[in-house]
């Protein structure tokens, strides 16, 4: 039953499923924390594999950028292939100064300044929210870790150069914590099928100190990100 974005079949894709942005960062998890993997997914190079983690099946797939793509592969997980929980894990700048680099996101809300919500007809604007079972879980994991995190609103931007320079300052203002670009889309998808969903964030740039990692430290502080998405699912 493969769709024109994913050529797995039912039974293929597992309940729950990480979703990095990158199809590579999807690569790099199924080799480095799954065992038994197989790949179910390469049209568009959009890549996908079902594994365990210590024991129990997870599954990882790319989602692309921004809101429309991931709107796509997480709609077609959930309703096509019975997925039932999809953990976004990415990437994000710090809106506020506080917040450095390398510190853990895990967001309860996303904003956005995207009109994906227009298409449930609805007379007004919808919260898009995490599932607060998954949030908690994610929490407990972190904090028992030891683990810098946040929790809190973040912003899903329809645009990665926004030519209002100074345009991020209101969204800090208002006490959001950072900017990526896709959590909006999925946390609303997952609302409107009842399923759930998380995003949980490493930063990786501010806005204030203009400070950036680079591509290795983005590499290796992934991991602990990795690791809570994973582990708060066993619990």
């Amino acid at each position: 039953m493969s769709t024109a974005h994913n050529r797995a079949n039912k039974g293929d894709i597992n309940k729950t499923v990480l979703m990095p942005g990158d199809p590579l960062r999807a690569k790099f998890i199924a080799e480095n924390f799954f065992t038994d993997v197989k790949q179910f997914n390469d049209i568009r190079n959009m890549l996908g594999y079902s594994g365990n983690y210590k024991g129990e099946p997870f599954s990882v797939m790319g989602s692309g950028m921004g809101i429309p793509s991931i709107g796509i592969y997480s709609h077609e997980l959930y309703s096509l292939y019975d997925v039932e929980k999809i953990i976004r894990v990415g990437s994000c700048g710090s809106y506020q100064e506080d917040i450095e680099l390398f510190d853990i996101i895990i967001a309860q809300g996303s904003s956005s300044d995207s009109n994906f919500h227009s298409q449930f007809n609805l007379n007004g604007q919808i919260a898009a929210l995490a599932d607060f079972n998954s949030l908690e879980k994610a929490v407990a994991v972190a904090r028992k870790a030891g683990k810098k995190i946040h929790v809190g609103n973040v912003f899903s931007s329809d645009v990665f150069y926004n030519y209002g320079k100074d345009e991020w300052k209101k969204w800090s203002d208002m006490g959001i914590l950072a900017v990526e670009m896709e959590s909006y889309g999925l946390y609303l998808t997952a609302q409107s099928l009842g399923k759930s969903a998380l995003t949980i964030l490493t930063v990786s740039d501010s806005f204030h100190t203009k400070k950036e990692t680079t591509p290795e430290e983005r590499e290796r502080s992934f991991t602990d990100m990795i690791e809570i998405a994973l582990e708060s699912c066993l619990i």
